[in-house]
């Protein structure tokens, strides 16, 4: 194992109701549907791509109004986290410090274009991630979003940490381990590797 790569939603932290907040209010004020997004609807759309999440949430507009729609949506959730972040899970920050002197740490996730920096900068954790990707950036599944991560980064052996069916999936496309984070939004039955809480990859990654 040479570096570490991480998922955001589930994983790192829980922003379900502040993207919530700021959903609802961008939905409000630039669209006529009479929609209340929950905090819990939205944890089970986290970690799809976004195009899969406009199709879900908004399947009464056509192809064109919801995409619109969700870019409203993404660039409301930037600016509200800011000052609204979500909530870092147990011992997040003393971890990834700990980790961060042994391995190289990324970070790829399914997100919108600044919704990685904003999580870092609002959290303290610029330092230690030395690089990141998102579907926003590439267009690509997260199985090749993970790749071109590796490749830009001449990584050989990494490991994922995530908490879906969708990042194992991933992982098993793009060739590399999945240790699945428990305690996030998904399920992963046949997840070999678990985590409880997150400072277990002290454990795991030693």
């Amino acid at each position: 194992m040479d570096s570490i790569i991480f998922d955001v939603d589930g994983t790192i932290w829980d922003s379900t109701k502040s993207v919530a907040d700021s959903w609802n209010k961008a939905i409000r004020e630039h669209s006529d549907l009479d929609l209340n997004l929950e905090p819990v609807s939205l944890s089970r759309v986290f970690g799809k791509t976004m195009t899969e999440i406009a199709d879900i949430l908004f399947p009464m507009l056509d192809t064109e109004d919801r995409m619109n729609l969700l870019d409203i949506c993404f660039d409301e959730e930037n600016r509200y986290l800011e000052d609204h972040p979500g909530v870092l899970y147990p011992q997040v920050t003393e971890t990834i410090q700990n980790l961060a002197r042994r391995y190289p740490l990324y970070i790829v996730s399914n997100c919108q274009c600044g919704y990685i920096e904003v999580m870092l900068k609002t959290c303290g954790l610029t330092p230690y991630i030395k690089d990141h990707l998102c579907f926003g950036e590439t267009q690509r599944s997260k199985g090749e979003t993970i790749r071109l991560l590796m490749e830009k980064n001449n990584l050989k052996s990494p490991v994922y940490v995530g908490d879906t069916q969708g990042d194992a999936d991933s992982c098993r496309s793009a060739g590399i381990p999945f240790i699945f984070a428990e305690y996030g939004f998904g399920d992963v039955p046949d997840a070999k590797t678990r985590i409880q809480t997150f400072s277990d990859l002290e454990n795991i990654c030693p």
